[in-house]
């Protein structure tokens, strides 16, 4: 049976939040398709989904519910039908997709370091006694407050656009941006010094794309098949794995990393304190296929060393 291709009569819809970042994923997504199967943009429709995480900006992530914030109206569209395949930041992804959507395509992963943005510093150790920075991310917050306690941490809403803004406003003294948001967005002018991953170990699949689609839907599955990064889908199969038995989300500072050297996977996790006081940290080094194993058994060891209260909000 021959695959039906999308036309600028009847084209595949790709749903994405409307954030800059948002929209390059997925027009990078539109491109790698148009080229893989010789298609004009025309044949592609990129749709707009607002989300609760994008809507709601004046208060912290943890008080208005957790990654599913910024996926649950756009699985929705694709569960109904509205869309075609939905394009995300795969830090942003719960670990559990809705019945009868799934996740399997991950594109070529971008540099998965984070940013220190600021006017006039360029190093975490650098920053003045007591200077203000700017983040939404508890891991970020329970990281740099474990280095750095004497800084005072304020919240950090809205896209990069708008938390560039605010510290040109001088909000705070520096905050905080993904390497892979300001590489694709072509920022690289704006002043920012990475932060290599031994000294801020990254969110578990920062830097990664991902592609979700409807389970029985066989056209879109032969066709995304076509643009899958193999090796992203290794690395990112260990550390979701990892983040799953740890019951991850956007309210628990959690960071892993799993890099690959030949056919071997090594993988790193660390969980924090919320308020930084505390870090357990583990790492692991196996055959490839078995990550995704690995990372369970490494998030159980942490479990077993934090006990039940690890993650309890504490001034």
């Amino acid at each position: 049976m021959s695959l039906i291709l999308p036309t600028p009569s009847q084209p595949l819809k790709i749903g994405t939040r409307g954030s800059p970042l948002a929209l390059a994923q997925a027009h990078q997504t539109r491109d790698r398709l148009a080229a893989a199967f010789d298609l004009p943009d025309g044949a592609f429709e990129v749709i707009v989904i607002s989300t609760t995480g994008d809507r709601v900006l004046d208060r912290p992530l943890k008080e208005i519910g957790g990654k599913g914030l910024f996926t649950r109206e756009i699985e929705t569209a694709l569960l109904e039908g509205g869309i075609d395949i939905a394009v995300h930041s795969m830090k942003d992804m719960p670990v559990a997709q809705p019945a009868g959507l799934l996740l399997d395509t991950y594109l070529p992963r971008e540099d998965v370091r984070d940013a220190l943005i600021s006017h006039d510093h360029t190093a975490i150790a650098a920053l003045p006694n007591g200077a203000t920075v700017g983040t939404s991310s508890l891991r970020r917050r329970a990281q740099l407050i474990r280095g750095r306690p004497d800084l005072a941490v304020v919240e950090f809403r809205g896209n990069l656009q708008t938390r560039l803004k605010k510290l040109g406003d001088g909000v705070a003294t520096a905050t905080f941006l993904a390497m892979a948001g300001i590489n694709r967005l072509g920022l690289q002018d704006i002043p920012h010094t990475a932060i290599e991953t031994d000294d801020m170990l990254p969110a578990v699949a920062q830097g990664a794309i991902g592609i979700e689609r409807r389970e029985n839907d066989t056209r879109c599955a032969a066709m995304l098949e076509a643009i899958h990064d193999t090796i992203t889908g290794q690395r990112l199969a260990a550390e979701r794995a990892f983040l799953t038995a740890l019951d991850g989300s956007c309210e628990t500072p959690i960071a892993g990393l799993a890099t690959l050297d030949g056919t071997t996977l090594h993988l790193r996790g660390q969980v924090l304190r919320p308020n930084g006081s505390e870090a357990i940290e583990d790492a692991v080094s196996c055959p490839i296929a078995q990550g995704p194993e690995a990372g369970r058994d490494m998030a159980q060891r942490m479990l077993d060393t934090a006990g039940p209260d690890f993650f309890e909000w504490r001034a």
